[in-house]
């Protein structure tokens, strides 16, 4: 028996509500409105997006569900769909210091499930020995100058809010390369607020500096803490910004 789905099917009139909603809805992910992999608006607000009840929206939800075009877990619903994210050119890049790579860079990140660096976890209110997700990023010019390495840990807030980094714990074995530049945009879309403290500080005898980043949102609750070593000349620099969450 062959299965159709809403893609394979001409939108009329005479196809039910909800499968013309299921219909624009996946067009939606697949013109990347809805990012590849990224959680679905909540049904509220898909019914008021469309148009129709939360009814209609969960009846189109399982139309997708049953294609395999999305999945469904206790955090909400997220499009299955294959691609890059889109991206936006506006928003910061995670984690701090990433950056594009030149032909010939070498240019890595993996993550793992793991104890933090012991100020890490006092940093994001974890008991000892307590394990989180894990980012390692390490970047270095074709010629090998301008190396970059940062440690990430997340907090168990952010685990808890924020579904796209929850979902990185099945694959954190620490080998496979992750792929979190949108991090900051996931977390914004879980409606929190983004407030940065970086301290930029020389370090002795070496030229190099490194950078320590924390993150809280608007609650006060540590999100993550980054410290990165880069090949730099820089005097000692802290500055502070917030992102507002997505609206």
């Amino acid at each position: 028996m062959v299965r159709t789905t809403p893609h394979d099917r001409p939108l009329t009139e005479a196809q039910p509500l909800y499968w013309r909603i299921a219909t624009r809805l996946l067009g939606e992910l697949r013109d990347g409105t809805i990012p590849p992999g990224e959680r679905l608006p909540a049904e509220r607000q898909l019914a008021l997006h469309f148009g129709v009840s939360r009814e209609t929206v969960r009846q189109a939800l399982e139309v997708l569900r049953h294609s395999g075009l999305v999945t469904t877990d206790r955090r909400g619903s997220h499009a299955t769909l294959s691609g890059p994210p889109v991206e936006t050119p506006s928003t910061l890049t995670f984690p701090v210091g990433a950056r594009s790579t030149a032909p010939g860079a070498v240019d890595r990140a993996t993550v793992a499930w793991e104890t933090p660096p012991p100020e890490h976890a006092e940093a994001l209110g974890l008991a000892p020995h307590r394990p989180t997700l894990v980012h390692r990023y390490e970047s270095a010019g074709a010629d090998g100058h301008g190396r970059r390495t940062a440690v990430t840990s997340f907090s168990a807030v952010a685990l808890a809010e924020v579904a796209e980094l929850a979902r990185c714990r099945d694959r954190a074995d620490g080998t496979g390369s992750a792929e979190l530049r949108r991090a900051y945009d996931w977390m914004r879309r879980a409606g929190l607020t983004l407030h940065h403290h970086d301290a930029i500080t020389r370090l002795p005898g070496a030229p190099s500096v490194r950078v320590t980043r924390r993150v809280h949102d608007q609650y006060a609750r540590p999100l993550e803490i980054t410290d990165l070593v880069m090949d730099a000349q820089q005097d000692a620099l802290v500055y502070e910004f917030t992102l507002p969450a997505a609206g």
